[in-house]
């Protein structure tokens, strides 16, 4: 039998808001899929016996679009394309989704874990996807190297913001 001194009661977690709402800010995956995979081999059979060293090209863009106040559609678009003198060898083109759901933050927390954190949870999970396609398209699998989502959005708004002040916000002189 437990003694009853060294049962926890108060897990010190503080009393719920008056009226049962929940008002701690929250973030997070609640699903994430597969929406739109494309491969292609257009040179196959001939492309397995190529030994030039392919050039692989790789581009990303990330998309959001709100399903509801608080859940959001997250798209991490890839498209890799492999190369060589002799032709291309393979093209992938990848939509891998997730749905965030996000409540109690502010615009720039949301518009964060929207293009750099949500990003970065899901990468890895399309990094799998593209591999896989790579494998089963007859070649080697493709491990793409992580990709640092944050830094780029740090660069971005930045840059953002340089443009901004260029176009004119900034102020133009001494009054």
């Amino acid at each position: 039998m437990a003694d009853e001194g060294s049962i926890i009661t108060d897990m010190g977690l503080g009393a719920p808001a008056p009226n049962g709402a929940d008002t701690l800010p929250a973030a997070g995956i609640i699903s994430q899929y597969v929406k739109d995979l494309s491969v292609e081999n257009p040179n196959a059979p001939d492309s397995f016996q190529w030994t030039d060293a392919p050039e692989i090209d790789v581009q990303f863009n990330i998309g959001a679009r709100a399903l509801s106040e608080e859940v959001s559609e997250i798209e991490l678009k890839i498209a890799i394309k492999s190369r060589t003198q002799a032709g291309t060898a393979f093209i992938i083109d990848l939509a891998y989704c997730g749905l965030v759901g996000m409540r109690n933050l502010d615009e720039p927390q949301m518009h964060a874990f929207t293009y750099a954190e949500a990003p970065r949870i899901l990468f890895p999970f399309a990094r799998r996807v593209i591999s896989d396609a790579v494998r089963d398209a007859g070649f080697p699998p493709l491990l793409l190297e992580p990709i640092d989502f944050n830094g780029i959005y740090l660069q971005q708004l930045a840059a953002q913001q340089a443009d901004a002040e260029a176009a004119g916000d900034a102020p133009l002189g001494n009054a």
